[in-house]
């Protein structure tokens, strides 16, 4: 008996079947981790996606829809909300409340930023599960995220078009209007008591057009004539390439991929166009017409845009605008006509008329901020929709 004892303590078999058991265990607790964090990963960068998209969508909103409008019920909240909820998390909506969609102010101070906040947490009651976690007491987990977007100043376009109206002034001793002339020097170039002011883009006292005055406003152009430029005037310039009717007319009905930076501390002159070009003007604008005739613009209380089935309509699109003084300054010095770019101006081309007349809306536009002219002015009119955060 005392041998069989010994015998049986020192037999070995079946030890196969422990380490076996054990390595199992192992290997399932692995795996399970391996399938729920992989889960994990994947719900926490689809919510990156929700928040990204939410804020990128409340820029958009702010940039084309209202600048100032910040309200609950306002198109870049809603806009924001309505664009997180449509990207799922683990196959489910986040939640996204009003006050988790703010405005900060970018590091310029400038309120140019959306911020969103996406939520798949216990305290909204909509958790993520685990599948194999509650085999060791996890039931659910919290998902969230954050993005932020700005609707930054563009001091950058392409598919300019090849004509250019002045940059809006401030009328002294009266209110502007689209038929008001810059007054500074009178016929014989003298200077004038109490001119018209022009603030460039750069300045804080800005005089020109901006999307939250007048985005919506409807603009009538025709060729600009005389010395004194009015604010509805235009005026031909030779874009790069070619000259001649022909090439004018294909840049208003194409796009014309020169690209033009505005830069303070380097003027961009525009040449002015030989002859007055209104033939191929006129031309020009009637074939973006055709290309999208159902396009319209939808006022206020709509979302004070341009209604089409392209994703931009071809009939958008951006005018440069040039320095009223310096223009003025150069006529009364003797100068040829020297054009020099402002600003960029979005546009709506409408319809045209029998008298030459090209009737339009003024619509919010994007650009693009470029790499080699500094930071672009805050009064720029076009706006870069970019992620920051």
């Amino acid at each position: 008996m005392r041998n069989r004892l010994q015998h049986v303590a020192r037999d070995e078999r079946g030890m196969s079947l422990v380490f076996v058991t054990v390595s199992f265990m192992a290997v399932l607790t692995a795996t399970t981790l391996a399938i729920d964090v992989g889960m994990f990963m994947n719900a926490r960068s689809q919510a990156q996606n929700s928040a990204d998209a939410g804020a990128l969508a409340g820029a958009v909103a702010l940039a084309y829809n209202s600048f100032t409008d910040r309200t609950t019920t306002g198109p870049a909240v809603q806009g924001a909300i309505n664009t997180a909820k449509a990207n799922l998390v683990a196959g489910g909506v986040v939640s996204v409340e009003p006050a988790d969609v703010t405005f900060p102010n970018a590091p310029s101070g400038q309120p140019i930023r959306v911020a969103v906040q996406v939520f798949r947490t216990v305290e909204r009651n909509n958790s993520v599960p685990t599948l194999l976690g509650s085999i060791f007491g996890v039931d659910r987990v919290n998902i969230l995220a954050t993005a932020t977007a700005e609707a930054s100043p563009a001091n950058s376009m392409s598919c300019v078009k090849p004509f250019m109206i002045p940059d809006k002034w401030r009328e002294t001793g009266g209110t502007w209007s689209p038929n008001s002339t810059f007054d500074a020097y009178d016929k014989k170039g003298n200077p004038i008591p109490n001119p018209d002011y022009y603030s460039a883009a750069e300045n804080s006292d800005y005089t020109g057009y901006t999307v939250a005055n007048d985005v919506g406003t409807q603009l009538v152009l025709r060729a600009g004539v005389g010395d004194q430029p009015e604010s509805s005037f235009y005026y031909s310039w030779k874009m790069p390439g070619d000259t001649g009717g022909d090439f004018y007319r294909e840049n208003i009905s194409h796009c014309n991929q020169s690209r033009m930076t505005y830069d303070p501390n380097h003027p961009t002159l525009m040449i002015q166009e030989p002859g007055a070009m209104a033939g191929p003007t006129l031309q020009g604008i009637q074939d973006l017409i055709d290309q999208d005739p159902d396009a319209r613009w939808e006022p206020k209380p709509g979302c004070n845009c341009v209604k089409s089935h392209f994703a931009q309509s071809p009939r958008v699109f951006p005018i440069p605008l040039f320095d009223p003084k310096f223009y003025a300054d150069g006529k009364a010095n003797g100068r040829v006509a020297d054009f020099r770019l402002a600003n960029f101006l979005g546009f709506f081309a409408d319809h045209i008329d029998n008298n030459g007349k090209i009737y339009g809306i003024i619509t919010a536009i994007g650009g693009t901020v470029s790499d080699t002219a500094g930071p672009a002015p805050i009064g720029m009119f076009a706006k870069a929709i970019r992620l920051v955060q």
